[in-house]
């Protein structure tokens, strides 16, 4: 199942109406109810007579956070073909509507996660074999690109944020030694994202996707499930079948990358959403994090094994 619905009304028909009555699998329906979770989007679980399917749309604030609508339809389509997400069945550009079937399963937690790493590993194996997405995803890109809108847009920076731009640059000299090329990732794998039908463990919503290094995705499951580095290091090694201590302090570095770029998100976020949701203090959360990581033991080490293999 998708995540707990919130309990529909007259209201939801009245808003949206217009916008589902364009998508002629969703003519017919017979309920709409809002899925809980999103946000920089609003999901709707929609009910006609001959299925139930997922509507995903869009907020105003897509364009700031590097959203490419078009390119998330087609990585989605992508990763429905393949397999491993929803199957796309229809898409409105410009309207900011996708349509993707509904996966019957159990929404994970972040101890679901801790629970079902090497099949958790299995899937990310499976997603990152399909063909290439669409564009790739750079974290450093994305991070540079989300202080500049910040900055310009004069938006709130968390304090001594700059600080640690030097340990970036350090993090980004370090990947190019043992790099090993991208492959197709959904880049944003909360534990609301991985849905367990019983058999396997769907990945969906790829609004972030694009090709990228394996490691960064390993690091960003493990990090956003807020799980022991024990967890990070089982998870390495049942996706390259093996103890790989270059790849934990990859991934380990990817994800503190991850929340270093993530807390100007939330910034952003935090100006522009219409979305009622506390986005600073959940980007500070990410922040106080990295914060620690940056100044630990451990980030020295791990810029010395990531470039032994």
């Amino acid at each position: 199942m998708y995540p707990e619905c919130v309990p529909a009304d007259s209201v939801l028909e009245q808003e949206f109406s217009q916008l589902f009555n364009k998508v002629p699998l969703l003519e017919n329906r017979t309920s709409i109810k809002e899925l809980s979770g999103g946000l920089t989007n609003r999901n709707f679980l929609i009910q006609t007579p001959v299925d139930k399917y997922v509507a995903r749309v869009s907020s105003n604030s897509s364009s700031l956070l590097s959203i490419d609508r078009g390119s998330e339809y087609i990585n989605s389509t992508i990763a429905g073909n393949g397999g491993v997400g929803a199957k796309v069945l229809d898409y409105l550009p410009g309207e900011g509507l996708l349509l993707i079937s509904y996966i019957s399963g159990k929404t994970f937690g972040a101890e679901d996660v801790g629970a079902n790493l090497p099949r958790i590993a299995t899937s990310l194996q499976n997603l990152h074999a399909l063909e290439a997405f669409d564009h790739e995803f750079n974290m450093f890109n994305t991070q540079k690109n989300y202080l500049k809108i910040v900055q310009e847009q004069g938006f709130r920076v968390p304090d001594g944020y700059l600080d640690f731009e030097p340990m970036v640059a350090q993090i980004r000299k370090a990947f190019e030694v043992l790099f090993e090329g991208l492959v197709p990732c959904n880049n944003d794998l909360l534990p609301g994202n991985f849905i367990d039908d019983g058999q396997k463990i769907w990945l969906i919503d790829y609004e972030y996707s694009g090709n990228n290094d394996a490691c960064f995705e390993i690091g960003n499951v493990w990090a956003e499930a807020f799980l022991p580095i024990e967890a990070l290091e089982a998870l390495v090694n049942a996706y390259y079948g093996g103890y790989r201590p270059d790849k934990v302090a990859r991934a380990w570095l990817w994800a503190l990358m991850a929340k270093y770029g993530w807390t100007l998100w939330a910034s952003i976020q935090n100006s522009v959403s219409d979305i009622e949701f506390d986005f600073w203090e959940w980007g500070m959360s990410k922040y106080d994090l990295a914060r620690s990581e940056f100044t630990s033991e451990y980030f020295k080490k791990a810029l010395v094994a990531v470039t032994t293999k």
